[in-house]
């Protein structure tokens, strides 16, 4: 069965499909992309999907790149590569730059959709978990720079995001328990009935249970879509979102992009804020309890103090140089402050020196 959602936005609304078998025939593309196509893919999803995509984009002249895989190349670098073979292509205005695999092929094809000729066409076919809970929703777009995650960007709304959930089915473990820190994601911050749903099912999904899968995509996507209609540029509300991410997004620059997945840094940034919120132990624990059954990290790994709070100075909610983090006060609900026992900062970055 296929579902389909709307990211309400005015001029730049767009449908969200989710559905099975949408790479074989099950769904056209072609109402969505303009002249000519560039599919952006990498070397580990191109060879698994690109032929099943083409037949959808109709009768246009398609070429495709396939980058190489993992967060270290989400990089200026990589979005020139991009670039120069739209401009290879002689690539005119009606162009449609097409993202065919996870959140790093659609952050940085997106953003080379958002620079060429000052904004072109683009469609989004996430084939992650991750990035179809997430990133491929909300037009957020970008890259990494040395100094912080997801510094270098432009918000670029995609035509369509087309979930094919039968991508799932060649996706490494790996992958999907990072996908799952997202979802939790959603309900520790906005859906308390979610969130005692994936304590209920989170076996199923692990399990790559069909209906499970597409239980939690589905409402996944109904949340973020709500919370970026309200907020597309994320003036205030939409940084909810990033639960977690301040200390995660940390984790990963520290390590170094790729050696844990940004799933996993989330994962064990949630917990982390949870402490910091003065949560209830009882709820503290059912997040950690959740993250753990899902297979995630619920312990950061050893960075210094120093590190941790130079990384974070650079996240991109600090205002006036105060430090705000996504809190929550109770499962289901949270805030966006900067209001923070700093002391409890200090103590958790310390313990995981």
């Amino acid at each position: 069965m296929t579902a389909t959602l709307n990211v309400r936005l005015g001029a730049r609304s767009y449908p969200i499909v989710i559905g099975s078998g949408l790479l074989d025939g099950g769904f056209d593309l072609s109402d969505y992309a303009g002249g000519d196509c560039l599919v952006v893919s990498n070397e580990t999803v191109a060879p698994l999907y690109l032929d099943r995509l083409l037949p959808g984009l109709g009768d246009r002249k398609v070429d495709s790149i396939a980058l190489p895989d993992g967060e270290a190349y989400k990089t200026v670098p990589t979005l020139q590569r991009i670039l120069d073979t739209l401009v290879e292509a002689r690539a005119g205005r009606d162009t449609t730059v097409v993202a065919l695999g996870g959140g790093v092929v659609g952050d940085v094809a997106g953003f080379a959709a958002a620079c060429y000729m000052r904004g072109v066409g683009f469609v989004q076919v996430p084939t992650t978990l991750l990035a179809q809970v997430d990133s491929s929703v909300g037009g957020k777009t970008g890259v990494n720079h040395d100094k912080g995650k997801n510094l270098i960007g432009a918000f670029h709304q995609p035509h369509i995001v087309l979930i094919d959930t039968d991508t799932l089915h060649t996706l490494p473990d790996r992958e999907l328990k990072a996908g799952l820190a997202e979802v939790i994601k959603y309900g520790a911050i906005c859906d308390a009935g979610f969130f005692a749903w994936l304590e209920e099912n989170v076996a199923a999904l692990l399990a790559r249970d069909a209906g499970a899968l597409a239980h939690a995509i589905r409402r996944s996507c109904e949340l973020k879509a709500e919370v970026v209609a309200a907020d597309e540029r994320e003036a205030g509300r939409r940084a909810i979102l990033n639960f977690g991410h301040t200390f995660g997004h940390a984790i990963e620059r520290c390590l170094g992009y790729g050696e844990w997945l940004h799933g996993e840094a989330v994962a064990a940034g949630m917990i982390m804020a949870a402490r910091l919120s003065g949560l209830e132990p009882a709820d503290v624990e059912r997040l950690r309890a959740l993250v753990a059954a899902a297979g995630l990290p619920t312990d950061p790994p050893a960075i210094g103090a120093s590190d941790w709070l130079a990384a974070m100075g650079m996240d991109k909610k600090v205002r006036g140089g105060r430090l705000r983090f996504v809190l929550l006060d109770a499962i289901g609900s949270c805030r966006v402050t900067s209001d923070y026992d700093a002391r409890r900062l200090d103590e958790l970055v310390r313990a995981a020196a």
